[in-house]
């Protein structure tokens, strides 16, 4: 079986597959535990939305934590199923923005921005800190490097 240009359909190997089922699989899990979580943290919309940036700021902890810890030995489909599935649909881009444009809308501007510097410096700091405690040898490093 050959396309027009004469080189052969590459069809998805089970591995693909098989990530692709764990992204979905995750995706559902990530996408109940943010509800969950907005459900129990809810906030007006001229309100610091308190809820978004616990989750935003917890997964990325928890995918530095993963990714020091588990990524180097992890299975591709592991990988797919925890970063891009769980926690891809844990934290959400969106939910950021709309937060961010809804406390425009209010003209809440300061709070807005707050928000913003906020997530983005928490949001770092928190993918640093989920680097240092998942990465085995992370003492060593620091010694090495003074």
């Amino acid at each position: 079986m050959t396309k027009d240009s004469g080189r052969p359909i590459s069809r998805p190997s089970a591995g693909s597959a098989r990530s692709l089922l764990a992204v979905v699989v995750g995706g559902m899990i990530g996408t109940g535990l943010r509800l969950a979580l907005d459900l129990a943290i809810p906030h007006a919309d001229d309100a610091f939305p308190v809820s978004t940036i616990v989750i935003n700021v917890a997964g990325a902890f928890a995918l530095g934590l993963l990714v020091g810890r588990y990524w180097p030995t992890a299975r591709d489909w592991v990988k797919a199923g925890l970063g891009p599935g769980l926690l891809g649909s844990f934290t959400t881009y969106s939910a950021f923005a709309v937060s961010l444009v809804a406390l425009a809308s209010a003209d809440e501007w300061m709070l807005g921005v707050g928000y913003l510097a906020a997530t983005v410096v928490l949001g770092l700091g928190a993918a640093w800190a989920g680097l240092r405690v998942g990465t085995p040898d992370a003492t060593v490093i620091d010694e090495v490097s003074e």
